[in-house]
């Protein structure tokens, strides 16, 4: 990719990462999709209750690390813009090794956290069944997963997209194959969707590392310093990212309050919202491409003190949103009766997708800017105020849901999450205006004279 000159950046610069990055990105709803699809044309609509528990329960776990790769991706790209080879390699590290400590801890408590989910989400025994064959399965992938967003990220923050896209759509269509083979030829169920996901996990983490090893300076002399491993430099770097898992867990909150409500509303409504719930991942993972995209552009200014070039970025960050914003909502008013049946073939779940498609169609216009300003106050490491936006929705949304469910059913239900989708919006963009503001003033401590990168 050309370099933009100094403040500035043109819309095929901004293109040439974005597109790869939302490839990259989009390929992991797709395979959630993948997965909802080959148990929905089962003949059961619990086989796709099951799917939606397992999953809860493994973004439950997953997404609450998933700062892992926000904030591997941020300190990355400030330290590319700094020319600091020292601090990416430093993050990189330390992530990986909490990466790995908290994988391990989630499989030898792989028990107490099944018996903990069952007891707050409350499904029907049928329901419970398929889904503990899931978790059963791909609970002893945790530590790959979470490697997976470390390696991820810092390739992202070192603007190596070509190579996260091989990576993540490779490993991606290796998966949905596997699924294939293990549900229809082998005829496992829903554990041969754990047994396909597992072993993609492993593959994506055994070739990233292959991949990285091409970046990483091994004579540094950063490898031979024991503090790497340090307990209170690991203690400091959850600290610092406490604003991030705070915005998952309200996030999380969220979903698992949807599912668990949907779930009590019977198996064909659980099994509606699964579906459905896969159709908002793909759209919001078109977005968060272009966040990704933004976060880098905008974490090479922070760490360059460039503000022209963040002002910039955007520019023309929302105008692709806005763009993309209007082919998702036309897709889905024009075609989201047909992609629901690319879903199952039972008629029941397909016609009670269909009565509830239009509230999907409305997210893409109420989600598209919380996503977008998401990914500069991620790339600018400031996310005090995405954790402020995410507990002022969250918030809103429970009080939503105990007035309107009762009321509307499940109608209520999705009114309730497209209001804390245009909530988080709306709250962002009141908080960004103080963004450069603070940013650029501390800019200082990201020159190469002065780094301090907190993992460091």
């Amino acid at each position: 990719m050309g370099k933009a000159t100094a403040g500035t950046i043109t819309h095929k610069q901004y293109l040439f990462l974005a597109l790869p990055l939302i490839l990259a990105t989009i390929s992991t709803p797709l395979l959630g999709a993948v997965d909802t699809a080959v148990v929905g044309f089962l003949d059961d609509p619990a086989y796709i209750g099951g799917m939606a528990v397992g999953t809860l329960i493994f973004n439950t776990l997953y997404w609450l690390f998933g700062f892992l790769r926000v904030s591997t991706s941020g300190y990355t790209a400030q330290a590319v813009g700094a020319g600091n080879e020292e601090a990416a390699l430093l993050n990189l590290l330390r992530a990986a090794f909490l990466a790995t400590s908290a994988g391990l801890l989630f499989m030898v408590l792989q028990l107490p956290i099944w018996d903990l989910a069952m007891y707050f989400i409350q499904p029907s025994e049928n329901v419970m069944s398929q889904g503990s064959k899931y978790f059963d399965v791909r609970i002893w992938g945790a530590p790959f997963t979470l490697l997976n967003y470390v390696i991820f990220g810092w390739l992202i923050g070192k603007a190596k997209v070509r190579v996260v896209l091989l990576l993540q759509l490779g490993c991606n269509l290796l998966n949905m194959g596997l699924n294939v083979f293990f549900v229809y030829s082998i005829q496992m169920g829903v554990a041969g969707v754990g047994v396909a996901t597992l072993i993609s996990e492993v593959l994506a983490t055994v070739i990233g590392c292959l991949f990285m090893m091409k970046y990483i300076n091994f004579d540094h002399t950063i490898f031979k310093n024991k503090a790497i491993v340090a307990f209170q430099p690991m203690i400091h770097m959850v600290k610092v990212n406490q604003d991030l898992f705070i915005r998952t867990a309200c996030l999380l909150a969220v979903f698992g309050v949807f599912t668990s409500i949907g779930a009590s509303m019977g198996e064909v409504i659980i099994a509606a919202n699964a579906i459905l719930f896969q159709l908002h991942f793909i759209m919001a993972y078109f977005f968060d491409g272009l966040a990704n995209a933004s976060s880098i552009f905008a974490g090479k200014a922070v760490g360059a003190n460039d503000k022209k070039l963040f002002r910039c970025t955007i520019y023309i960050g929302c105008f692709w949103s806005v763009a993309l914003v209007f082919l998702l909502t036309v897709m889905m008013y024009v075609g989201g009766s047909w992609l629901i049946s690319l879903f199952t073939n039972i008629e029941e779940v397909h016609a009670t997708a269909v009565s509830y498609k239009r509230w999907v169609t409305l997210f893409p216009l109420t989600g598209f800017l919380g996503l977008q300003l998401y990914g500069f106050y991620t790339g600018a490491t400031h996310v005090g105020p995405v954790r402020n936006s995410l507990l002022i929705s969250l918030l809103i949304f429970v009080l939503s849901v105990w007035f309107t469910v009762p009321a509307w059913g499940n109608h209520g239900l999705w009114f309730s999450f497209i209001l804390f989708t245009m909530l988080r919006s709306l709250t962002l963009w009141a908080f960004f205006s103080k963004l450069q503001r603070t940013v650029f003033w501390q800019s200082s401590r990201y020159s190469s004279q002065n780094w301090s990168n907190p993992l460091s």
